[in-house]
């Protein structure tokens, strides 16, 4: 057994928030992706030459990452979104290039995108190969501060309890090279081929997480930490837990309802920490099932909800949940933004509006980028 590599826990204050978001560069003409990341990323460097820190590359150079700062509420997390929203659609647009969210690009041939000049990113699609060069996926990415490192693992135990939710709100991926997966997240299925990435295992301690690292670490694995990809990680650098269990959105309202209500749920469970109750737990085997009927189903998905077995349309237990978790939302400053998860409920998810627009235009995809590039100048669903 190699030695365990210590991972210390940076202080951070409870139930703080901040969101990644990974856009795609589309050409306002095609419809079809954009090489054009680093051009994007010159125009937004701050003057002193330094890399924007809210702005940043990411694997493909059809990509870039907006971020929020460190933030007391989800509404200050959005702002900073838009702001970093707004900048790069000003350096995009003398470009001829629109901004695009969602899990997949609708009819993008993976083949022809370019992956970012850096030695990490070099590495990855060496050793993954074909499955490493097919991650053209876009996600959104919630870090929730934990004041204590002895929570983090029970929280991520609990937070598999509802991740179909987050994962069935957020579903966006139903194309693939032009092609309808029949699948809601056709990403969530995609991602977890990577050999460090899909559901996180069952640790108890954190000196089992710290014996798993130094495993992988002495067996060549990863290098760092930041190397493992689950859907749900401690981020040990931050302080915080890791959820990057949603698609990438295509507006801002969906980004800060499901952001939200990632957050409330934290922070429910976290209270029952404090109050000495038991945490939900899921049999590895149901997460994995919740996991893949909520990729193929989303908002229809069927889902497991205990340990006895017993199953409830996904929807509907996202109702109950909404009302459960109101007085959270209101003591984290987001019941407005908690209530924006009705309108994904009434409106349907990003998959199926997707759906509906090439059902609408005889099953043509250019329409399906149109419409998702008018939602991300909206802000909203339409």
């Amino acid at each position: 057994m190699a030695a365990p590599v210590t991972l210390p826990f940076a202080r951070s204050e409870r139930s703080t928030v901040g969101i990644e978001w990974e856009i795609a560069l589309v050409d306002a003409d095609s419809g079809d992706l954009r090489q054009a990341a680093e051009a994007v990323l010159a125009a937004v460097r701050p003057d002193d030459g330094t890399d924007n820190p809210h702005i940043k590359q990411e694997l493909l150079l059809n990509t870039v990452e907006i971020s929020s700062g460190k933030c007391r509420t989800i509404a200050e997390a959005g702002a900073d979104l838009q702001r970093s929203l707004d900048e790069v659609a000003a350096a995009a647009a003398p470009l001829r290039i629109d901004l695009m969210g969602g899990g997949t690009h609708p009819f993008a041939n993976w083949a022809q995108q370019k992956v970012t000049d850096k030695e990490r990113y070099a590495t990855l699609i060496d050793r993954t190969q074909w499955w490493g060069r097919q991650m053209l996926i876009y996600g959104v990415h919630v870090h929730v501060g934990i004041e204590d490192r002895t929570k983090v693992l029970p929280l991520t135990r609990a937070m598999l309890t509802v991740f179909a939710h987050i994962q069935s709100l957020s579903a966006s991926s139903p194309f693939w090279a032009a092609k309808d997966t029949g699948y809601a997240s056709n990403r969530a299925l995609l991602f977890q081929q990577l050999p460090t990435a899909g559901l996180p295992f069952g640790f108890e301690q954190w000196e089992q997480l710290e014996q798993y690292v130094g495993d992988m670490m002495h067996t060549g694995v990863i290098d760092q930490f930041d190397e493992v990809r689950w859907d749900i990680r401690p981020s040990p650098r931050f302080g915080t837990l890791e959820m990057r269990i949603a698609d990438g959105a295509a507006n801002l309202l969906e980004v800060t309802a499901i952001s939200a209500l990632t957050h409330c749920f934290v922070e429910h469970f976290s209270s029952m920490l404090d109050r000495g109750e038991a945490l939900p737990t899921l049999p590895p085997w149901f997460t994995q099932e919740n996991k893949w009927r909520s990729a193929r189903y989303g908002m229809d998905a069927i889902i497991i909800t205990n340990a006895a077995g017993d199953e409830e349309l996904v929807t509907d237990s996202v109702g109950r949940w909404l009302v459960e978790l109101a007085p959270v939302a209101e003591r984290l400053g987001c019941t407005a933004e908690l209530e924006q998860v009705r309108v994904i409920l009434r409106r349907g998810a990003s998959y199926q509006r997707q759906r509906a627009v090439a059902r609408r235009n005889a099953g043509e995809l250019d329409s399906v980028v149109r419409s998702l590039v008018a939602e991300m100048k909206a802000g909203r669903p339409l």
